[in-house]
């Protein structure tokens, strides 16, 4: 799978309902409806639009928020392009010798 496709709907009650799907290739269909569509073969912002507003097509912003929601669908999309996910390293954690009290 190459593409993260993302669409918001209004529902009647005015609530927003948000449908996501991954694919290989694009359809017309996809391009003229979706919100949101990353490609993680080049990763590139195809399109981002939300409430009809354009946003910035910022990479690293983008798919940093929609990975707390969708981690482990992002991780599998970058793992099946080629790329490898590097964590951070946690802080290690070096203890302090405990002062002797010489009384």
């Amino acid at each position: 799978m190459r593409y993260l496709i993302l669409t918001y709907y209004r529902k009647a009650d005015g609530k927003i309902d948000e449908a996501m799907a991954v694919a290989r290739n694009l359809k017309t269909r996809d391009i003229q409806t979706a919100s949101v569509i990353l490609d993680f073969k080049k990763l590139e912002v195809l399109k981002c639009s939300m409430g009809g507003e354009q946003v910035p097509k910022d990479w690293d912003h983008i798919v940093g928020y929609y990975h707390q929601h969708y981690a482990s669908t992002i991780e599998r999309l970058l793992n099946e392009n080629g790329y490898e996910i590097v964590k951070p390293e946690e802080p290690s954690v070096e203890t302090q010798p405990a002062e002797t009290n010489p009384s």
